[in-house]
């Protein structure tokens, strides 16, 4: 029934070996070439993203740092701001003080001098007050 051809074999075999050295020359090589090549650059993107990580906690740690230095700059800014504006008050309360104390010191120079005037008039007066009670006095 079946016969084997020895030569139709060795055509075969050869066919057989041939397309074994095509198919590694043109697919299989290429093939693990490229998965190679894909496995080196998976490693090297992996090294890359560590890397990337180590340089954002960095950059994170340094933004943290400048945060922290305008806090405290604004804190400083904010603290000269309340002495200025402190000092400033302190001049007009003294100023507005001041004032009042001249205006105090002028009003009592004049109730002086109006108590003094109210004196002389009530002197001038007196002989006309004391006539004036004597005469009330007698009528009584």
């Amino acid at each position: 029934m079946l016969d084997i051809i020895p030569a139709l074999l060795l055509v075969t075999g050869v066919v057989f070996l041939v397309l074994m050295i095509l198919l590694n020359k043109t697919l299989y090589k290429p093939l693990i070439s490229f998965m190679e090549h894909r496995e080196k650059s998976i490693k090297k993107d992996m090294e890359n993203t560590g890397k990337n990580s180590d340089e954002v906690a960095a950059f994170k740690q340094e933004a943290q740092e400048i945060i922290l230095r305008a806090k405290t700059e604004a804190n400083k800014i904010k603290e000269s701001a309340l002495v200025l504006a402190k000092d400033e008050a302190m001049k007009r309360y003294e100023a507005k003080k001041s004032e009042l104390e001249e205006q105090y010191s002028q009003f009592l120079q004049k109730l002086d001098a109006q108590r003094v005037e109210l004196k002389e008039t009530l002197r001038k007066e007196l002989p006309l007050f004391r006539s004036s009670v004597k005469t009330k006095l007698d009528q009584i």
